[in-house]
């Protein structure tokens, strides 16, 4: 069942998210926005999936606070994830990587510093979001 799943998403770049954080629940809703031609597709840290993904990764499996984009087999996480998935929306948000020149250990204190207070920041849910009839196709 799994690996159907991961099957029918081949060839998009897949971020996995905390998907009962807020935060990042409306940064999934923004992405779906601004991406009309669904080239990314994505998946909840807590499901069954993501730990598969993960796993193949070589990533943490218990870790809720991290953001992981999958492209072309490689994984990227962090500030590094969010600034490549910026770059693979439409003009004019590719603009933002060339934030990619900040050293990383600068990059990634901020985003630990958000990612350590989302929940008292932005609140969290007790379960994932649902995605509808209209996105659903784009959810692992």
């Amino acid at each position: 069942m799994i690996a159907n799943q991961m099957d029918q998403h081949q060839g998009h770049p897949i971020v996995l998210v905390d998907g009962v954080c807020h935060f990042c629940q409306g940064l999934t809703k923004w992405i779906i926005k601004r991406d009309l031609e669904g080239k990314f597709h994505f998946a909840s840290l807590q499901s069954d999936v993501a730990k598969k993904l993960l796993e193949k990764g070589n990533l943490s499996t218990d870790s809720m606070d991290t953001f992981v984009l999958i492209e072309d087999g490689k994984y990227y996480t962090r500030s590094t994830a969010a600034l490549r998935l910026a770059k693979g929306l439409k003009f004019p948000y590719p603009l933002l990587y060339v934030l990619i020149i900040v050293p990383r250990f600068i990059r990634n204190a901020i985003y630990n510093m958000v990612a350590r207070n989302r929940y008292r920041w932005f609140g969290k849910d007790e379960v994932c979001m649902l995605p509808t009839p209209d996105i659903k196709d784009r959810f692992l």
